[in-house]
């Protein structure tokens, strides 16, 4: 067995650690679970606590342009209050619901360019040591795959993911930051739209879907963004016909008059009913992210080439290697 990290405030002879996720893929309100194997060092250490971190690489825009970071977005404590004897081993079994916002990084097996861990810190003798760093991979809920599928169609295509930090007003996003999903209008709305910005935001009890268009400008006219606000459910997501409503969400974001709301902030609003809709709010930034293609089918569709697909795992690669060698410097 091979301990990825030699915990470094404990120097050589210090305990280390591995976290093992369970193999497939985890849902955004759904359950992570794995292990944490530990093996003791050259003497007994009090393990006085083992908490896992949800981390996620994320852009900010100010005033110099925009920077990324990572951004811790919960926190689990799941094993502690024992001694660790000399060279034992010892497995911590564990299992934790993920927020409802977590960000979708993989979609029908091709990664998004988002980029999701699972750190492992652990505190002994009144110290904490960020040990283990695993990647963590997220798919849609059933009705996030159902609108998707929906908008590929409809002839949209993927263009990029990414998760900006800020907020949507009139919105009652929880975590810190929201993915935004770019997708390339369908050819029945090209002339009108550049692209559209797609964000999910799941609660326990349905979905807020904020969809936001950069529309083209005219021969007298500069172009601008329309934002509206739509709720669905999560169940009876068979029942629906998905390419008759999406359909009907975009005709009217296109035709929608410019919207005006409040500055970005959170202003948490009462539950919409299935499918109803909320022309307001904006977000507090624009999107970037890693260019994930379409194909015939729709949005679900895999990745352009092998070139693409190559880039995506070399940023989730760089972003756990980069963390590693910051954490050892």
């Amino acid at each position: 067995m091979v301990f990825k990290r030699l915990l470094g405030s404990l120097g050589l002879g210090g305990p280390t650690v591995d976290t093992v996720l369970d193999p497939g893929p985890a849902r955004p309100g759904g359950s992570l679970s794995g292990q944490v194997r530990l093996k003791g060092g050259d003497a007994d250490f009090e393990i006085e606590h083992i908490t896992l971190e949800l981390v996620a690489r994320v852009e900010a825009e100010h005033e110099g342009g925009e920077s990324e970071g990572t951004v811790t977005f919960d926190r689990f404590v799941v094993g502690g209050g024992f001694r660790l004897a000399a060279g034992e081993e010892r497995t911590v079994p564990f299992s934790a619901t993920l927020p409802w916002e977590t960000p979708i990084s993989e979609l029908y097996g091709q990664p998004l360019g988002i980029v999701l861990g699972v750190r492992t810190e652990l505190g002994v003798a009144g110290a904490r040591d960020k040990g283990d760093l695993d990647q963590l991979t997220v798919t849609p809920l059933p009705v996030q795959e159902a609108i998707l599928e929906a908008l590929g169609q409809l002839g949209f295509g993927f263009r990029s993911a990414d998760l900006e930090y800020g907020r949507i007003s009139g919105t009652g996003q929880q975590l810190p930051f929201y993915q935004e999903i770019e997708i390339t209008p369908a050819p029945a709305y090209a002339s009108r739209v550049n692209e559209i910005e797609l964000t999910f935001l799941a609660t326990p009890g349905g979905m807020e879907v904020v969809l936001e268009a950069d529309k083209r400008g005219g021969f007298l006219s500069e172009g601008r963004d329309a934002v509206t606000r739509f709720t669905v459910a999560h169940d009876g997501v068979e029942h629906q016909d998905w390419t008759a409503l999406v359909d009907g969400w975009i005709r009217r974001l296109v035709e929608s008059r410019p919207a005006y709301g409040s500055p970005a902030g959170y202003a948490p609003e009462g539950h919409y009913a299935h499918g109803e809709h909320h022309d307001e709010g904006h977000r507090s930034g624009p999107g970037m992210g890693t260019a994930v293609a379409a194909g015939a089918a729709g949005l679900a569709v895999g990745v352009v080439g092998g070139m693409v697909a190559a880039e995506v795992v070399d940023e989730v690669g760089d972003f756990f290697e980069g963390d590693e060698e910051e954490d050892e410097g």
